[in-house]
C-alpha cells in the first residue's frame, strides 16, 4: 500500500497530461472514424463528441499551466459523456434496448460500424476514454491555495 501511494505521488505532476492525452486520442479517433473511414456519426455519437472535444482544449491548457482547479469544470463533462456512452453501448449490445429509438434522423444509434472481438464498439471506446479521464482527474490533488 505504501508503494502505491509513492507511485501516485510521483505521478501527480503528470495526471493532467495523461487526461489530456486520452482526450486528444479520443478526439482524433472519432475524427478518423468519420472523416477517413467514412462512418457517419449517429445522434448519440454527436452528443459524446460535444462532451469530448472541449476536454482536449480545456485539459491541454490546464496541463500546460498546472491548473488543477480545472477538475470542477471537466469532471461534469466527463461524467455526462460517459453516461451517454453507457446508454449508447447498451443500445448496441442489449437486445431489449433495440426497441428504443433515440436517433430518429440519419444513422440509427444501434448500428455497429465496428465490432472488435464481439464487444468493442465505438461507444465503448468513448466510454473507456471518459472513464480514464475521470480516474486521472480524481487523483489530481488541488493546490492548497486554490
Amino acid at each position: 500500500m505504501l508503494g502505491m501511494s509513492r507511485r501516485l505521488i510521483a505521478l501527480q505532476p503528470y495526471l493532467l497530461y495523461f487526461a489530456w492525452v486520452v482526450s486528444v486520442i479520443a478526439t482524433l479517433g472519432s475524427l478518423y472514424f468519420s472523416e477517413i473511414r467514412g462512418y457517419v456519426p449517429c445522434e448519440l455519437c454527436w452528443y459524446q463528441r460535444i462532451f469530448m472535444y472541449p476536454l482536449s482544449i480545456l485539459l491541454g491548457i490546464a496541463a500546460y499551466r498546472g491548473e488543477t482547479s480545472i477538475k470542477k469544470y471537466v469532471l461534469p463533462l466527463s461524467i455526462i459523456g460517459s453516461t451517454i456512452s453507457i446508454y449508447h453501448y447498451m443500445l448496441q449490445k442489449i437486445p431489449g434496448f433495440h426497441e428504443i429509438k433515440p436517433c430518429t434522423n440519419g444513422v440509427p444509434c444501434n448500428v455497429d460500424y465496428m465490432d472488435w472481438l464481439g464487444f468493442i464498439t465505438i461507444p465503448l471506446l468513448a466510454l473507456i476514454a471518459f472513464v480514464l479521464i475521470i480516474v486521472f482527474l480524481l487523483f489530481v490533488r488541488q493546490h492548497e491555495t486554490e
